[in-house]
C-alpha cells in the first residue's frame, strides 16, 4: 500500500514537473503526427524535406519535426492549416508521450 502510495506521488510530481519545464516549441513530433494534425499527406511533407523547407532529423529512418518549424510553415504559409491543429498536434502528442511512459511502466 505504501509502495502505490509513493508510486502516485512520484507519478504526480515527475508530470507536473515536466508539464510546466517543456517549452511547447521544442516538442519533437513525428512525420505520422505533423500529417495527421495539420492534415497533410506525407508526400506533401517529404516534398518540404527533399526542397529543404522544413527542418528534421532522421533517426534510424524515422523523421521529426519541431513544433517550431511546424509553426514556421503555418506562419509563411508554406502549409495550410490552422491554429486549432497546430494545438491539437501538441495536445495529442503530450498525450501519445504519457500512454508510451505508461506501457514502459506495465513492463
Amino acid at each position: 500500500d505504501l509502495d502505490n502510495k509513493i508510486t502516485a506521488i512520484a507519478d504526480y510530481i515527475f508530470n507536473h514537473t515536466e508539464a510546466e519545464s517543456t517549452n511547447e516549441d521544442e516538442i519533437w513530433v513525428d512525420s505520422y503526427e505533423v500529417c495527421t494534425f495539420l492534415k497533410i499527406s506525407e508526400k506533401t511533407l517529404q516534398r518540404l524535406r527533399v526542397a529543404g523547407t522544413i527542418a528534421y532529423s532522421n533517426i534510424r529512418g524515422r523523421y521529426f519535426y519541431k513544433i517550431s518549424e511546424v509553426k514556421r510553415m503555418l506562419e509563411e504559409r508554406l502549409i495550410k492549416s490552422n491554429k486549432e491543429n497546430i494545438q491539437d498536434l501538441i495536445t495529442n502528442h503530450h498525450l501519445y508521450v504519457k500512454e508510451r511512459r505508461n506501457l514502459r511502466k506495465d513492463k
